[in-house]
């Protein structure tokens, strides 16, 4: 079994396509790690995540912006031999990125947010409350640096 490096656009964007959450790390500026599963939307280039207007994560993202985001899918158990422990893996896809968090304000700009965060999850067209727009916190993570990685991958014979 071997780890695969992915470099095509395409291929990143399946995988991250394929995820229903996605793992956001932040470090406070004593170097303190906070990390949070959240819903997700992408499109091109860009990560959208929703959250409330206050909290923990948002204290942290004033003092500083950078985040880690990722993506892992197709999770399996293998192994090449039974018996032997050191050869068991998990093999999975994983799409890593960094970036910072901007925060989306205009409220048509929030709609469509919205709307590419809930495409992650369904097919059917939403409408939101001016309330739930207006409280809602938009965060924007334009990914300035991506890896991609396949685990576990068979040899090739």
């Amino acid at each position: 079994m071997k780890t695969l490096v992915h470099t095509e656009k395409e291929q990143i964007e399946f995988i991250i396509s394929k995820c229903d959450v996605c793992y956001v790390g932040l470090a406070d500026t004593d170097g303190t790690p906070y990390v949070l599963p959240m819903n997700f939307g992408y499109r091109d280039g860009v990560v959208y995540l929703h959250s409330a207007q206050e909290g923990r994560s948002i204290s942290i993202l004033e003092r500083n912006p950078k985040v880690c985001i990722t993506f892992s899918t197709d999770h399996a158990l293998v192994f090449q031999h039974p018996e032997v422990a050191c050869s068991y893996r998990m093999r999975s896809k994983s799409v890593i990125c960094w970036g910072k968090v901007a925060y989306e304000e205009n409220f048509d700009r929030k709609v469509e947010a919205l709307d590419i965060i809930m495409k992650q999850y369904s097919d059917k067209t939403f409408k939101y409350s001016d309330p739930a727009v207006v409280n809602v916190k938009i965060w924007k993570v334009e990914m300035d640096e991506v890896t991609c990685k396949e685990f576990g991958a068979p040899h090739k014979k």
